[in-house]
């Protein structure tokens, strides 16, 4: 996974990658390690004139091999921000792991109701005459 990291409105010192790197690095595991997968990072302030509340802001984009998926998060503490928005990401890529295994493996339950003969090929409702 290809990671690009990008201040706005803030300079990214060396312990704000090292955390960053650190933190994506679990995300890595969800998405394979593909190279192909591009991962978008976004730190800053959302202005430069705030001078209390919610003005952190941290934004992952993680694109390629059939994912596309999004998260962001607005706090006081940068480093606040970079967990929260990491944590919202890792759950929709559970999520979606999940909803493609599910669909891989109802897949070939059909297949293979097929090939046993318990349904025709190409006829939809076949499970309402077995029940």
């Amino acid at each position: 996974m290809n990671t690009r990291i990008k201040g706005t409105n803030i300079t990214l010192t060396p312990a704000i990658s090292a955390y960053v790197d650190k933190r994506v690095a679990k995300l890595e595991k969800l998405v394979g390690g593909d190279p192909s997968i591009m991962c978008d990072i976004d730190l800053g302030k959302t202005s430069a004139h705030h001078q209390k509340g919610d003005i952190f802001r941290a934004e992952i984009h993680i694109v390629g091999a059939g994912l596309d998926a999004y998260a962001s998060a607005d706090h006081e503490d940068l480093y606040a921000a970079i967990d929260e928005v990491r944590d919202d990401i890792a759950r929709d890529l559970k999520a979606k792991k999940g909803k493609r295994l599910s669909y891989i493996r109802r897949g070939g339950a059909r297949v293979k109701a097929m090939v046993k003969g318990l349904m025709p090929w190409g006829e939809e409702g076949w499970y309402k005459r077995r029940r």
